[in-house]
């Protein structure tokens, strides 16, 4: 069986996106407290734990379109929430910024927190064939994942006076920076 410090660095490895746009998300909204952190990591930390049950379950049904589409989604997903947090950063005029930030939807999270765990779930597929608890390495994957995108929240929070108006700008950014370098590496390992 894996054991316990390798499912922590794939917990580790899986949460690095879900950090960097948790960062955005903090330095985007500077009201944001203890409470926003923590659900934002819980959002986080359920997707990430979820999609390898997903992956692992759907892994025999459906592994060679899971392994064709899931770069393309992912991308996608991230594109879409990338630009649209672009867009809303421009068109805010100072009187906007100063009453204090919109507070994003669940559904807005949601698909950030899904477009950032979809390669868990190719990595879940990957569990279905090694001698792995797959409730245990939910609960680990998740829950390192929960920390990892709380501290990000609470850091964003802390370097986000320090960008200014470009916060919004540059999550956006980040965002779409993933979502490229996830199509990026599956396009050019394919290759």
């Amino acid at each position: 069986m894996t054991g316990i410090l390798t499912l922590g660095a794939l917990g580790a490895s899986l949460s690095v996106d879900a950090f960097a746009a948790s960062l955005g998300k903090g330095a985007t909204e500077q009201r944001s407290g203890w409470s926003d952190a923590m659900r934002v990591g819980i959002v986080f930390g359920f997707f990430e734990a979820l999609t390898p049950a997903i992956g692992y379950l759907l892994g025999y049904l459906l592994n060679d379109w899971i392994a064709s589409y899931d770069h393309w989604v992912a991308f996608g997903l991230l594109l879409a929430v990338g630009a649209y947090m672009i867009r809303e950063a421009v068109q805010h005029d100072d009187v906007a910024a100063a009453e204090g930030p919109l507070r994003p939807g669940f559904w807005r999270l949601a698909a950030t927190a899904i477009a950032t765990s979809i390669d868990a779930a190719a990595v879940g597929v990957s569990l279905a064939l090694m001698d792995v608890n797959l409730w245990i390495a939910c609960a680990v994957i998740g829950g390192i994942t929960t920390i990892v995108a709380t501290s990000g929240m609470i850091l964003g929070r802390h370097v986000g006076p320090y960008l200014g108006r470009y916060a919004g700008i540059l999550g956006g950014f980040v965002l779409v920076a993933i979502g490229g370098s996830i199509l990026f590496q599956h396009l050019s390992g394919a290759a």
